[in-house]
């Protein structure tokens, strides 16, 4: 993971869910993990946002909108079609943007610019203000075959003059306009339909930009939309900077809109997926949310799955998150309020029309957690009832509840890993330093790091060590880590406090009595397994008697279990509260995944047919002739079940051997190929 700022000023633990206080927290050096993109904000309201909210808050930095002069145009889309690289824009003027960055950056709160460098507006070739002629920009003006990688960089996007970026020229026009904000103080940008111009060009205008004030060379983030079986892939941009991971996005939406948010328990290890390091994540941006796209979560969304898949993201160890915060639209082109939050207008929850998603508790609140945990760059104690209610842990440093389902309240006691003490439910309510309390629900975790959580349906529940009650952070609870996946019928050993050098199991009195053959005491030597030790005897038990030892000496007492259990630091705990993975399907291990390629059959075949070759799967899958195998139908689409977790493969679809589509390649979870890109197999098959 990069830690993207280091926190210098102080930090606040406030924020209504649709309202928030400001009192100041002091803190010790905490990293900033999260940003925000204000779009269509003023400058000025940014500037003030900074200096109220933001910077106390601990975010690292605000994405603005493009700053410079564009077509005169109230939709929000006319920001992307400059005319020239002035700064001068609805959201203020160059003396407003200059003022802004740096009343931002007093604020501990770096800017990101939004950079429009792929294409200029749809005129006819001319921008005398840069200046740029129709030297300037390629020719082709065709619609764009994204399945052609010429087409993606050198023809026009949507009618927008797409520029020569190959030429040293148009590279030094625009490493100026780059190089005019860093001298403003911006400390970063991203690059707009990044997709669309060649990685190597924009490594070579990276090449002309300036170092920061302290020396650093500015953040880069680059837009690139991956879609499966196209040419151009967001990998072949990592080398620049930073890339966005959709998958994340539409990935993230179709579990919580399907009630499976268990199965994102490993997203982070998901092949096909960009490197967490590399990877800036969202639950929605400005693009997919007046796309009304099927995959995202939006504030549209019914009840309050949008809040809970950002508090997700804040609190799972994956990538750079991004918070989206706009404004109320029915329309897809309309414009933004013609004022801001702080100049006139107000946020949803005051009554006014923008949608400061950044300022509910439930996602403010959660910042903080994400830069408090962000030296346990893992998921440990994780749990899940087999669907719509998860809970896992940071290294000991924080524990997060999430239940999604639409009905009940999920009550259980949950092993965190955390120090004993009192801490602030952040989502229920506010932590003030200064008192050292909280103005919501406390959560007691007891020496054995254990916690009891109530979380209503659709809300969740989140602890971590820089909100505790009584002001004290200390050391996080060294939290165990298998190493590897075991049976259902498997028992673990762990306890800190008895560090056996040959740890053995004797066991006596199973049930059923033939499960087991009986052993003479010590019993049986258990296998090393990451920090604990494991025997699996592949047999189920409802009841057994056991005794941990070291080969016999500093035994434990006698002690009763039965299949699948874990003994965690002389408590019994499930296997996967103790952090395995579960072969078989126990409720709470991991679940199997996608299995099934499917299709939508769009040019009529007769009897569809699957062939594919490269299978990267968890287990092994046989080769197929020419034509492969039928395929069934499901829900409307064809598909085919591989019975086995798959992560990426190459496909042809074809009528029985004819009227084959092409060589098509496909990454889990977006194996349904529908409409002509491959899509989430869940969304194909509700």
């Amino acid at each position: 993971m990069k830690i993207k700022h280091k926190l210098s000023a102080g930090f606040i633990f406030c924020a209504g869910l649709w309202a928030y206080s400001a009192p100041v927290v002091q803190a010790a050096e905490v990293p900033r993990t999260a940003f925000v993109h204000l779009f269509e904000w003023h400058w000025s309201d940014i500037a003030t946002e900074c200096e109220a909210f933001l910077g106390p808050k601990g975010f690292a930095a605000v994405q603005i909108s493009p700053p410079q002069k564009s077509i005169d145009n109230a939709a929000w889309w006319s920001r992307y079609q400059p005319v020239s690289y002035a700064f001068d824009s609805r959201s203020g003027n160059r003396a407003q943007f200059k003022e802004m960055v740096k009343r931002c950056k007093a604020a501990g709160v770096s800017i990101y610019l939004d950079a429009v460098i792929n294409h200029m507006a749809a005129w006819n070739r001319s921008f005398p203000d840069v200046p740029y002629t129709s030297d300037d920009f390629h020719t082709c003006r065709d619609n764009i075959d994204y399945s052609n990688r010429w087409q993606v960089q050198n023809c026009d996007l949507v009618g927008l003059n797409d520029l020569k970026t190959e030429s040293d020229y148009v590279r030094q026009k625009i490493a100026d306009y780059m190089n005019d904000a860093i001298s403003m103080g911006v400390a970063g940008f991203r690059i707009d339909a990044a997709k669309h111009i060649p990685a190597a060009d924009i490594a070579a205008i990276k090449g002309k930009l300036h170092s920061l004030g302290n020396g650093d060379s500015p953040y880069i983030f680059q837009e690139v939309i991956g879609a499966g079986g196209e040419p151009v892939q967001p990998s072949e941009y990592t080398g620049n900077g930073g890339v966005t991971e959709f998958n994340f996005a539409r990935t993230l939406g179709s579990k919580f809109k399907n009630s499976r948010i268990n199965e994102l328990k490993s997203l982070n290890q998901w092949r096909g997926w960009l490197a967490s390091s590399d990877a800036v994540v969202f639950v929605t941006n400005h693009d997919d949310e007046r796309s009304n796209a099927s995959h995202e979560l939006t504030y549209k969304d019914q009840g309050n799955l949008y809040m809970l898949g950002n508090v997700f993201m804040l609190a799972y160890p994956y990538g750079y998150p991004k918070i989206m915060s706009g404004y109320k639209f029915d329309s897809s082109d309309d414009a933004p309020p013609s004022s801001g939050v702080h100049s006139g207008n107000a946020c949803g929850f005051d009554g006014g029309d923008w949608v400061c998603t950044h300022k509910w508790r439930g996602v403010a609140n959660m910042v903080a957690f994400r830069n408090y945990t962000a030296s346990q760059w893992k998921v440990t104690n994780w749990w899940d009832n087999g669907s719509n209610q998860i809970a896992f842990g940071r290294g000991g440093l924080g524990f997060v509840v999430i239940n999604r389902a639409d009905s009940g309240t999920l009550s259980r006691t949950f092993s965190t890993g955390m120090p004993e003490g009192d801490y602030c439910n952040v989502i229920a309510g506010d932590y003030d330093v200064a008192s050292q309390t909280c103005s919501g629900e406390t959560i007691h975790v007891d020496g054995q790091g254990k916690a009891q959580f109530s979380v209503a349906f659709q809300d969740a529940a989140a602890i971590h060590v820089g909100a505790r009650v009584d002001g004290v952070v200390t050391p996080p609870v060294t939290v165990p880590e298998p190493a590897e996946a075991v049976s259902a019928t498997a028992m673990c050993y762990y306890d800190k406090s008895a560090a056996f050098s040959a740890p053995y199991l004797y066991y006596w009195n199973p049930v059923p009595a033939t499960a087991l053959s009986a052993v003479t005491w010590p019993g049986v030597a258990m296998k090393k397994n990451g920090d604990f030790y494991c025997y699996d005897p592949a047999a189920e038990v409802t009841s057994v008697n056991v005794i941990f030892s070291d080969k016999g000496a500093s035994q434990t007492d006698d002690l009763s279990t039965a299949s699948g259990s874990c003994y965690l630091n002389g408590s019994w705990e499930s296997l996967s509260d103790c952090g395995f993975t579960v072969n078989g399907g126990e409720s709470g291990g991991e679940t199997t995944g996608e299995t099934k390629v499917c299709y939508d059959n769009t040019p009529g075949f007769a009897a569809p047919y699957l062939y594919f070759w490269n299978v990267d799967a968890v287990s092994s899958v046989s080769s197929v002739a020419w034509p492969g195998v039928a395929m069934s139908l499901e829900n409307d689409h064809y598909c085919y079940d591989f019975g086995t977790q798959l992560h990426s493969l190459n496909v042809i679809f074809s009528d029985q051997g004819s009227q084959q589509t092409a060589d098509l390649s496909a990454t889990s979870p977006n194996l349904c190929y529908a409409g002509g890109s491959w899509q989430a197999l869940s969304d194909c098959l509700q």
